[in-house]
């Protein structure tokens, strides 16, 4: 029989969860309670618009045609009728490429070309058959500053490669400098090909493009102008090759001086009015702004004219079309007064700005009196006639240690006395030797004059340093504490810090007086951005293209004739809003392998390119680290970074950075290269002493120290400062033990006999003032010497004589400076 009854669910059954209507609503409760209301993030959020098939492919092909559109307005801002030409800067790498016979190829490719020179000898080309204009410059082989002006502002940098022929260190220093000053578009030419025999020549192509791989971007494609098709492809490839942007030139108006006159004043002969004639390049330039000469300085310009039959007397009409025919009225514009930017560079400083308390007469008679009580007087005996500040500086120790050295003599000689049969035996023996030898003079081939030579005292100096640097390296910033000087008064300057990273330390806190003659923006990102973007409306600008007049007042005169003796190219940059005014600016520093060889201590003379400037200066090097606060570096190391900060005029960035280091006999030397990191006079650069101590009774968390300090006092000044040791442990001052400087620590674990006790102190420095405009140009990089009665190309002003025959034209013998 079944019986029937209810189930019953067992303890164990599964209990799921029960629907919270608290926590979750459906999607149409939270509409009917919102009732059609929209927050305001749905409202600000970009809402994602579903398009049809069509529609994607219209949009894909609108936005091929506008950046179609923006590519073609690139090309034809450049070599085109009304636009300023193709700018090709050629360089030569070696003493024996002749840059004029490459040159000569390229006026000689087209019969239909023609060709003009400028008075500054720049070369013209107008190409008809391409409908594009060129200009080429060849700046002095040998000087590396007229090379770097040029590369400046071309739009293409020509490099002239011998066939058969090795790379010294001057071509690496030439090279490094272009690609880190700013490479523009780059051209490779080979020159001498046809001298090499038919079998090596694939070997000495290969050699070369391996070369440029290694050194520049991009493929490497070489190109020879021997042939008439082949210079009209050199043509063609610079007109139809993409231009490298580079930023500080892009940004900013310059200008390739085409002609330069030089008016004096009457009032003043020491100063006069430059004009400069040439293309407006990179953006238009204001008549109220300021232009910098490199190596001259900024100065005001007065008027700007704008002539169109000079530049068509430089490129000749080849049609009869409007644009090469029409003729524009001439332009003068004015400088205004009122909107003109100022030359003044620093601020007047204010002694009454800020809360100052000076001390009155009788404070100042009272510290003199301690200061006198706390003086000691000590008694030292000096020749008649010294005065009490020259005494000071006698050591006493010198003196009685001559007199020991002088005692110890006396002492050998009472001793051990000579006799005179032995004085007698020693001279004939000398007599002896004399007759055995004779005198032979050296010459200076074999080192005979060597010494003579060699300064003894710059080499103690370099090997003085180099001692230095290498003991900062091993031990940094480890100081030994002074005997004579109490530590509170040596390092009263310094403070301690709980941590490095996290302690707070106010940017404004004691700011020397230089700091009040400086400029300082509340927002300087947002200011560079709105200066940069800006254009100028206010009707005084020469547009891009057009060729120009700049009448440039108060231009000393022996800079003038400095340029016309060197006979290097001129270069005119338009400077933006606020760049003559001076700051604290810091720039990242990289070694570079050709000539950072030795260590460079900080705020020795550097030479610095930045941008369109240069400058001397001596900056104050600090890690390149990331925080508020950053180390001070007391040396610069070869394959190091460091940031350099000193005080120089306003750079926007971004903008290339070279560094270079006079020699005593005038050679630079290219020791780093970078960039301009920020323009921020509330950058911390912090300098670190350490002092060490030793443990001298060790207990389980505690230990006697010693060696840190002298005096008692000295511990007790310095007793809150937190300690740490170089096995990673942490303490601080309990008490002083007795008058000599011991003192009882404790620690936060067991402590090592062997370990060292520190006692991190910290200090803000901050730069001098020793930034100055004039910079001296270096000796040649190379001088030139025949060996016989034929001439060649003078490749040093590019002048053209008789050349002797292939086979018998004479070597050139070629001196380098910076071996």
């Amino acid at each position: 029989m079944v019986l029937s009854g209810g189930h019953r669910a067992s303890s164990l059954k599964q209990q799921n969860k029960k629907h919270n209507t608290i926590g979750h609503r459906s999607k149409g409760s939270i509409k009917n309670v919102n009732k059609g209301r929209v927050t305001v993030k749905t409202l600000s959020k970009k809402k994602k618009i579903d398009l049809s098939r069509e529609q994607r492919k219209n949009q894909n092909r609108q936005a091929r045609a506008l950046k179609r559109e923006s590519t073609l307005v690139k090309k034809r801002a450049l070599g085109c009728v009304n636009k300023p030409p193709f700018l090709v800067c050629v360089v030569p790498l070696t003493p024996s490429v002749n840059p004029r016979t490459v040159l000569a190829d390229l006026q000689n490719c087209d019969d239909n070309s023609t060709t003009t020179i400028s008075p500054q000898g720049i070369t013209h080309i107008n190409l008809p058959r391409f409908k594009q204009r060129f200009s080429f410059v060849i700046p002095p082989v040998n000087d590396l500053y007229a090379i770097l002006d040029s590369v400046k502002v071309s739009d293409t940098v020509m490099f002239v490669w011998p066939a058969e022929e090795e790379l010294g260190e001057v071509t690496e220093t030439i090279i490094s400098s272009i690609l880190a000053q700013g490479l523009p578009t780059p051209i490779h030419i080979i020159t001498g090909l046809e001298n090499v025999a038919q079998k090596r020549q694939q070997r000495a192509r290969q050699s070369i493009t391996q070369t440029i791989e290694a050194l520049f971007p991009g493929p490497a494609r070489l190109h020879t102008t021997t042939q008439a098709h082949e210079a009209l492809g050199v043509l063609r490839h610079i007109g139809q090759q993409k231009q490298r942007p580079i930023y500080y030139r892009d940004h900013r108006p310059h200008i390739m001086a085409e002609n330069v006159q030089f008016i004096e004043q009457e009032d003043e002969g020491s100063r006069g009015m430059l004009v400069v004639e040439g293309f407006v390049r990179g953006r238009d330039l204001s008549v109220n702004s300021l232009v910098h000469i490199p190596g001259w300085g900024a100065y005001q310009l007065r008027s700007i004219d704008c002539h169109h039959q000079r530049q068509h007397t430089l490129y000749p009409p080849t049609g009869r079309r409007k644009e090469d025919i029409i003729e524009a009225p001439h332009i003068h514009l004015e400088a205004d007064p009122t909107k003109q930017e100022s030359l003044t560079s620093t601020n007047e400083i204010d002694p009454l700005e800020g809360e100052q308390t000076w001390p009155t007469k009788e404070e100042e008679r009272e510290a003199e009196m301690a200061a006198a009580c706390n003086t000691k007087q000590t008694t030292r005996r000096v020749p008649k006639g010294t005065s009490s500040y020259q005494a000071a500086w006698i050591v006493d120790s010198d003196d009685d240690d001559e007199c020991e050295d002088e005692d110890e003599d006396d002492d050998a000689d009472t001793k051990y006395p000579s006799s005179v049969d032995t004085a007698s035996q020693q001279d004939q023996e000398e007599e002896e030797e004399e007759e055995e030898y004779e005198t032979v003079s050296v010459s200076d081939a074999d080192g005979g004059n060597y010494d003579e030579k060699m300064d003894y005292s710059d080499e103690m100096e370099a090997w003085q340093k180099i001692k230095d640097a290498r003991e900062d390296q091993h031990f940094p910033d480890e100081v030994d504490t002074p005997i004579d000087t109490p530590a509170r008064i040596r390092f009263q300057k310094f403070r301690g810090l709980q941590s490095f990273r996290t302690s707070a330390w106010h940017p404004d806190e004691g700011l020397p007086v230089d700091y009040a003659r400086i400029f300082q923006f509340q927002d300087f990102n947002r200011t560079r951005r709105r200066i940069v973007k800006e254009s100028m409306d206010d009707g005084d600008c020469a547009m891009t293209g057009w060729y120009v007049s700049l009448h440039i007042s108060d231009v000393p005169t022996h800079l003038y004739r400095q340029h016309t003796s060197s006979q290097s190219p001129l270069v005119v940059f338009g400077m933006l809003a606020h760049e003559q005014k001076m700051s604290v600016v810091n720039m990242t520093f990289k070694s570079h392998s050709l000539g950072h060889y030795r260590p460079i201590k900080s705020k020795e003379r550097l030479i610095v390119h930045m941008g369109c400037r240069r400058f001397v200066c001596r900056p104050v090097f600090s890690e390149h680290t990331n925080g508020n606060k950053h180390k001070f570096a007391r040396y610069f190391h070869p394959k190091g970074t460091v940031v350099a900060t000193t005080y120089a005029p306003i750079t926007f960035p971004p903008a290339s950075v070279l560094v270079f280091k006079e020699r005593p006999d005038g050679v630079q030397d290219l020791v780093a290269t970078g960039s301009l990191l920020s323009v921020d006079p509330k950058r911390i650069v912090v300098k670190r002493v350490v002092l060490s101590g030793h443990p001298f009774k060790v207990n389980r968390k505690t230990a006697v120290v010693r060696y840190m300090f002298h005096n008692r006092h000295d511990v007790l000044w310095f007793k809150p400062v937190q300690l740490t040791t170089k096995w990673g442990r942490r303490g601080h001052i309990k008490e002083p033990l007795g008058t000599h400087g011991h003192m009882k620590c404790t620690f936060d674990g067991q402590l090592k006999s062997q370990d060292t006790v520190l006692l991190n102190l910290y200090k803000r420095v901050y730069p001098k003032w020793t930034f100055d405009p004039h910079v001296s140009r270096p000796p040649p990089l190379y001088t030139y010497t025949t060996h016989n009665t034929y001439t060649c190309l003078d490749e040093h002003d590019g002048s053209e004589s008789e050349q002797p025959p292939a086979k018998k034209r004479p070597k050139l013998a070629v001196t380098f400076y910076g071996d």
